[in-house]
């Protein structure tokens, strides 16, 4: 099967720079077919989408790339993450199919059915997950290629107050959190966006970092580092307009892209 490029794009930047600015979860597009599975109705779906969509973060990384000095390239996905979720395992491995949210979702974020028990999730991952975790693998090894090292700011936003399908969302909702991993999360990177960002916090309520399976827990030239804003520091919750955070932050994902680019 070919890649399907229509539901993910990967927008070049400079190419000397090492950096990935990875935007799984900004979408809101359901292909019919794909939306056909979806029991819920039109406007459950339209709050489902406020809730589990990572609202304007693409613009937050667009308006990054064009304030740093050297260019990050961007890869983003073009689809809702209700079609499948690209940072999921699609396997038994991933602990969110606890809550019905492996790669192919089967709940919501308020615990509802979304798709009917027992669906193969089989076609959809075979369709968009595969396809995509290749291409990312790819823009990943051509960084290394390019320039020795990669480093993979992943861009996402979540609720000011905890969801039910969150599982570890008792601790602190800071303005920023950083997920980390210790082996891809450097102290360089780390410090550069605690920098970069002032009040950020650590892996609460969301840890962990996006890295391509054939270089996780291999490379340590891959770095890697999960933003995780809050959403009332730059949107209208749930789903509803940016505003002027958006500014504020893409200038300091900026500047976190500058410090580790050099």
């Amino acid at each position: 099967m070919t890649d399907a490029p229509h539901s993910f794009e990967l927008l070049a930047g400079a190419g000397r720079s090492p950096v990935i600015l990875h935007v799984p979860h900004s979408a809101r597009e359901i292909p019919d077919d794909v939306r056909a599975g979806i029991v819920l109705g039109d406007e459950e779906l339209e709050r489902e989408l406020g809730h589990i969509t990572d609202a304007h973060t693409a613009e937050i990384a667009e308006g990054a790339a064009g304030l740093t000095g050297v260019t990050p390239w961007r890869f983003v996905n073009r689809l809702s993450r209700l079609v499948v979720d690209p940072e999921r395992f699609p396997d038994e491995r991933e602990e969110m199919r606890a809550v019905g949210m492996g790669a192919v979702y089967t709940r919501t974020t308020h615990g509802d059915v979304l798709r009917p028990e027992g669906i193969d999730p089989e076609p959809l991952v075979e369709r968009y997950f595969r396809p995509y975790a290749r291409a990312m693998t790819r823009a990943v090894a051509d960084r290394l290629a390019a320039t020795g090292r990669a480093v993979i700011i992943d861009v996402h936003s979540y609720p000011s107050r905890r969801l039910p399908y969150e599982l570890h969302g008792d601790g602190p909702r800071p303005a920023v959190c950083l997920g980390t991993d210790p082996f891809h999360t450097s102290p360089r990177l780390l410090d550069a966006a605690r920098e970069a960002f002032g009040d950020a916090g650590l892996d609460s309520p969301f840890s962990g970092t996006y890295v391509p399976l054939e270089f996780y827990g291999k490379r340590p030239e891959v770095s890697a580092l999960m933003v995780e804003i809050r959403r009332d520091t730059y949107m209208t919750e749930p789903g509803g307009p940016a505003g002027a955070g958006l500014e504020r932050l893409a200038g300091a994902l900026a500047r976190l892209v500058d410090a580790v680019s050099r």
